[in-house]
């Protein structure tokens, strides 16, 4: 018994010990690239670089929570939420513009729109299909995609054409060192960091996040206890767009030009960082964003050609995490009862 016991183990061990090398040996050459970057530019150029990465990690990440949250409760990738963090940029465009509003009025007022919206979405595409493959929702998610995307694109809604952002306060920047920091960075970390915190408080210190976390943890266990399951999850897509619609308006005020499909490669890439950090893991999703700008930010600054290959090298990633380790940085693999 107890060699049956070892010879079952033995795998296991080397399993881990491969594992572990792979870890390292991808650590070294992390380690290896950076300081081969620092030489290349110089120190002040890669801790620019690192900078705007982070700036763009932010807003990736109020996208990425979304998707965690969702995927955590209804284990559903809502490939729609690129387009709602679309709409939230183009709801402040115009209460800016039209209405002479504020950065605070217009970002709160582009998180309401988003969250009407994705909950009529919820209620009226997802709900219905709430027991039917995941597949069947996964295409619905794609369609509505498709369907925001193009509708909007119309030219009695929002036009298709490239639109400038008029930004609501003046542009400052500060050069601390050679390192150029403004105010649009200062803003996005301050919004971005607010609303983290905002949402770990309701989530680990509200009933309603008791009820998400009872809910992702057990559908029919939570209906027992009393838990409004659908109530809950309708509660978990509005909370993603709030972020989303405030994701939209940083990215906005970041890069200043906005169109009806400007929501795509964003919420894709948010989709790869939350996979990164550990999809379902809201402390994973937020580190995953953070290294996705940073390697989005990098590739451009050191790479030949490469405002071209960024996108590769995101989707790359992705390809490297389901190889070395699928669940992510911060997941745990899931346990399937018998």
């Amino acid at each position: 018994m107890t060699s049956i016991t070892r010879s079952l183990a033995s795998p296991k061990v080397l399993l881990r010990a491969v594992a572990w090398a792979v870890y390292i040996a991808l650590g070294v050459g992390i380690l290896w690239g950076v300081v081969a970057l620092v030489r290349l530019q110089g120190p002040v150029f890669f801790l620019q670089a690192v900078l705007d990465g982070l700036r763009l990690g932010f807003v990736y990440a109020l996208i990425a929570l979304g998707y965690t949250m969702v995927y955590g409760i209804v284990r559903l990738i809502n490939f729609a939420h690129g387009d709602i963090f679309m709409v939230g940029a183009f709801t402040s465009f115009y209460a800016i513009t039209q209405y002479k509003w504020g950065f605070f009025p217009a970002i709160l007022l582009a998180m309401f729109v988003c969250v009407l919206l994705n909950v009529v979405i919820e209620r009226v595409a997802y709900k219905p299909l709430r027991n039917a493959p995941r597949i069947a929702a996964l295409i619905t998610a794609i369609g509505v995609s498709f369907f925001l995307e193009y509708f909007t694109a119309l030219k009695w809604v929002f036009s298709a054409d490239y639109i400038t952002y008029q930004r609501p306060f003046k542009v400052v920047v500060w050069n601390i060192k050679g390192i150029l920091i403004s105010n649009i960075t200062v803003i996005i970390v301050i919004t971005t960091v607010l609303l983290l915190l905002i949402l770990r408080y309701i989530v680990y210190n509200t009933r309603m996040g008791k009820a998400m976390r009872a809910t992702a943890l057990d559908k029919p266990t939570a209906r027992l206890m009393g838990i409004n399951v659908d109530g809950v999850i309708s509660f978990t897509f509005a909370l993603g767009a709030a972020l989303a619609g405030a994701g939209g308006v940083l990215y906005a005020i970041a890069f200043p030009q906005i169109v009806t499909f400007m929501g795509i490669m964003p919420g894709l890439k948010a989709f790869v960082a939350a996979v990164l950090g550990g999809i379902g893991n809201i402390m994973g999703a937020f580190v995953g964003s953070l290294l996705m700008g940073m390697v989005d930010v990098l590739v451009v600054s050191f790479v030949p050609m490469g405002s071209r290959l960024r996108d590769l090298f995101a989707f790359l990633v992705l390809i490297i995490v389901f190889l070395v380790k699928p669940t992510g940085i911060f997941g745990e693999p899931e346990v399937e009862k018998v």
